[in-house]
């Protein structure tokens, strides 16, 4: 068994880590000792009774500022402390590193962010900054009146955000691959409406047909109307989503492009009217497909001889 002392000695700082966010406004969610994943049950495995008798609570709706409760929590193991981004008013860009598996010089979520930035013509606000145990995260005031949701890589290659439904891990918490820590500790700047319009959701338009591309070299036409298919069969979110499928598929479009087999601009007005197609916005389809043209035609290899 563990010590009391032990233990509540581990406890302080994460029941102090969840005060400070509560006191901020922002509700929290115990998480569990050394990991992200919430404390608490799943949906699947809902009792249906207590505080869930009306049916299963999420760990967005079980979020608290209540100091109170926090205490009782905190008091019994060390979790790791979440924030509930949507109820605190929160857009969190959560900026990760680049996989393992990627090929090298791919770019990591700051990166990407930066390009972003350099292609928008705009720089960030000085503002929260949370070193987490693999990236970093930028906290920003959720704009008033909307709803921003999460978001995986629309912004750009490993550039994920957070607001409502999701959470954030707080500084103080400890994974086994690092501890939470506050970076910069300037007040919480707004999100900046240029970055707000990029994540806000779009109404899903009628398929836009594709201009008929007469460019290029005929591999590099069936390559690119094959990739447009992609594009436009892409779902929501997730791996498979979206903004990642276009990213790829502009990836693999850009290598014709850097052979000098197809036009740029054929490439690329392509690529945006699929991606048009899905329900992404025209500006982020622009950026996904030119961050992918300029990373690939920058690293292209010489193609193979025949």
């Amino acid at each position: 068994m563990s010590d009391p002392i032990t233990t509540e000695l581990t406890c302080l700082p994460l029941l102090a880590s969840a005060l400070t966010a509560a006191e901020r406004g922002w509700p929290v969610i115990p998480l569990h000792p050394r990991a992200k994943r919430p404390a608490g049950h799943a949906e699947r495995d809902c009792p249906r009774v207590g505080r869930c008798a009306s049916g299963h609570r999420t760990p967005e709706q079980r979020a608290t500022t209540d100091p109170e409760l926090i205490h009782a929590t905190w008091a019994m193991r060390p979790y790791n402390v979440g924030i509930a981004t949507g109820p605190a008013g929160l857009l969190v860009i959560d900026l990760d590193p680049v996989k393992p598996e990627e090929p090298k010089g791919a770019p990591d979520g700051a990166t990407s962010l930066a390009a972003l930035c350099e292609r928008a013509g705009q720089v960030l606000p000085a503002t929260y900054r949370v070193r987490t145990a693999r990236g970093e995260h930028l906290y920003f005031t959720a704009p008033a009146g909307v709803r921003l949701k999460c978001s995986a890589n629309r912004l750009g290659p490993h550039v994920d955000t957070r607001a409502w439904g999701g959470y954030v891990v707080a500084p103080g918490s400890t994974t086994p691959d690092g501890t939470y820590e506050v970076a910069d500790e300037a007040p919480v700047a707004p999100l900046p409406a240029w970055l707000a319009a990029l994540l806000t959701e779009q109404p899903k338009p009628a398929a836009v047909p594709l201009t008929p591309v007469r460019d290029g070299t005929r591999a590099a036409q069936v390559a690119l109307e094959r990739e447009c298919a992609v594009v436009m069969a892409a779902s929501e979110g997730g791996p498979s989503g979206r903004n990642n499928t276009l990213h790829k598929s502009a990836c693999k479009v850009a290598r014709f492009v850097a052979w000098g087999d197809l036009p740029r601009h054929a490439a690329e007005q392509a690529i945006q009217g699929a991606g048009e197609a899905t329900g992404l916005p025209p500006a982020e389809c622009r950026t996904t497909i030119r961050s992918a043209m300029d990373w690939v035609i920058a690293h292209a290899t010489p193609r193979a001889a025949a």
